[in-house]
């Protein structure tokens, strides 16, 4: 059965994904693009509605973000939040203007007829706004729905299949906003709410199985975390031993990880893992670069190079099953403890390649506006060389980490691998600040792998959404016995999180920083003081690099 989606047009609204999250909490997929989207992009998801969202402009600002015109005549019925009511109001013929008093924060709304959007609704509501305009004049064949002392609150015209509120029902401010987009997504867009796990998965395998074809085959980028494990077990019911997943010691991972995440995905999951020790690779690449985004660079730079390699000798056949190989700075060098050697057998191709690219990565790389400033580069977003001439498979795209967990247990992977806390793509390179360099690494790895440990000992590791150690190039003299040190600082940083877009600290119980610090300065040769971040997202980012 084809999923039904409901697309939400983004002005550049702070609000646009927890639109997203409210239809998805209601089991009906959702899917947001920026308001410049093209028509066929918008139609590819054949939407049974479309929600256009908020924004901070004008409609009558010449820099006005443009939407295509043809979105309000495509016949799917329309929602307009704040803004999305100005541009509906401006661009049908009606008239936008200055509101002669602002309204920001808690409103109370009058519903004035039985429009169908606010079925089964109190007559008086309770709404939040946030706008500096309003619509003054309503285009033809419009009628006012519900209203303030002050302005517009609602309109609608049933026969062009466009309704508009000039409140966010997506907060939770408005405290009947749930009940609103319900009535929109089920009684006016006729959403089924069958979009769960169960249908999520047999639909994408379906679809995987379709773009790979039956001779096609796959390879896949694994770090060993919830979301590449995900896509690759989602991907490996669809294909079978035709996907190949790539394991890359890039020098930067967790304690152990290496042989851990080798074991987990080879054992539990059934997957063919080929695991490269690149290690000393990455970490020359890393020498002397202390600025966050070349770090980023260099890894993403050197994880391609180190997995082209390995592309071209599985085509060359020259990597059994679950090979674990050594490459150094001329490629791979080693195979199960042997040089490597070239075989016979050979693979036809490889076409495809698998990433367990997130929708919040995907948010956080597209500009809805144009050219925007980039926060931080996701180095699985937007593209691979030419060279590598692989299209890609991202199964995971349009989902929020919760939703990645929920898909990972109904395919039956275990909770161990689940429950593990996002770690960023770059390692702990982005928690090295400064230079990268092995004692540094060696030195966190200690020091983190005690953070968790702690974590997990106070009930604590699933309950928070990250919790980790940051090496700061920061010295500072302590006292050890009767002798002076002069060593690192290691800040911990726990925050709570629902899909990494915003964050707030984690209020850590007292006894529980006190014994992370005590162990860390106690057991960690080179760290002799340890500070705890407060910062929460925004103003800061949950990685200090």
């Amino acid at each position: 059965m084809e999923t039904q989606s409901i697309v939400i047009l983004d002005f550049g609204a702070q609000y646009s994904q927890l639109i997203a999250r409210r239809v998805r909490d209601q089991k009906v997929h959702s899917v947001v693009l920026p308001c410049t989207a093209s028509l066929a992009e918008i139609q590819a998801y054949r939407p049974i509605g479309i929600i256009l969202s908020g924004g901070p402009s004008s409609v009558y600002d010449k820099d006005a973000p443009p939407m295509d015109d043809r979105v309000l005549t495509l016949g799917a019925p329309i929602l307009g939040i704040c803004y999305g009511l100005q541009v509906i109001a401006y661009k049908l013929g009606g008239k936008v203007v200055p509101a002669t008093k602002r309204e920001y924060g808690h409103a109370d709304i009058q519903v004035l007829n039985g429009s169908s959007l606010f079925a089964g609704l109190p007559r008086e509501m309770s709404v939040w706004m946030s706008h500096g305009d309003e619509a003054q004049e309503l285009p033809a064949g419009f009628s006012l729905v519900a209203k303030t002392a002050n302005a517009v609150a609602a309109i609608e015209n049933p026969a062009k299949k466009i309704w508009a509120v000039q409140f966010h029902p997506e907060v939770h401010h408005t405290k009947l906003g749930k009940e609103l987009l319900h009535n929109f997504v089920f009684d006016i867009c006729g959403a089924r709410g069958d979009w769960t796990p169960a249908h999520f998965i047999q639909s994408t395998v379906e679809q995987v199985r379709k773009q790979v074809g039956e001779k096609g085959s796959a390879i896949c980028g694994l770090s060993g975390g919830v979301d590449s494990s995900v896509a690759a077990a989602l991907v490996h019911q669809a294909i079978g031993d035709r996907l190949t997943c790539v394991f890359v010691n890039n020098g930067v991972l967790r304690k152990d990880e290496f042989a851990k995440v080798q074991k987990n995905l080879r054992d539990k999951l059934g997957l063919n893992v080929v695991a490269v020790d690149a290690g000393k690779r990455f970490l020359a690449k890393l020498a002397g670069v202390t600025e966050p985004e070349k770090k980023r660079k260099n890894i993403g730079n050197e994880f391609i190079a180190v997995f082209d390699d390995a592309v071209e000798h599985l085509l060359q056949g020259d990597l059994p099953h679950n090979a674990t190989v050594v490459a150094n700075e001329k490629g791979l060098v080693q195979c199960d403890g042997r040089p490597l050697e070239t075989r016979n057998s050979k693979l036809e191709t490889i076409d495809f390649l698998v990433q367990g690219t997130l929708y919040p990565d995907v948010i956080e790389s597209r500009s809805v506006r144009g050219p925007s400033q980039t926060i931080k580069t996701h180095h699985n977003v937007g593209g691979l060389p030419e060279k590598m001439k692989l299209k890609l498979i991202e199964p995971l795209k349009d989902l929020f980490k919760d939703e990645v967990r929920r898909i990972g247990k109904d395919l039956g992977l275990p909770d161990e691998l689940l429950q593990r806390q996002p770690f960023p793509g770059p390692g702990l390179a982005v928690r090295i600040l400064g230079e990268v360099t092995a004692e540094r690494v060696a030195m966190l790895q200690e020091a983190d792998e005690i953070v968790v440990a702690e974590i997990k000992q106070a009930d604590l590791y699933t309950k928070i959404w990250q919790s980790f150690a940051v090496l700061l190039p920061v010295m500072t003299v302590g006292v050890m016995g009767d002798m002076r040190t002069y060593a690192y600082t290691c800040a911990i940083r726990c925050v709570h999180s629902e899909d990494g877009m915003t964050a707030d600290i984690v209020e850590l119980p007292w006894d529980v920083l006190k014994r992370i610090s005590t162990r860390i300065v106690n057991e960690v040769k080179g760290i002799n003081r340890v500070v705890y971040d407060t910062t929460s997202k925004p103003p800061g980012t949950i990685e200090w690099e």
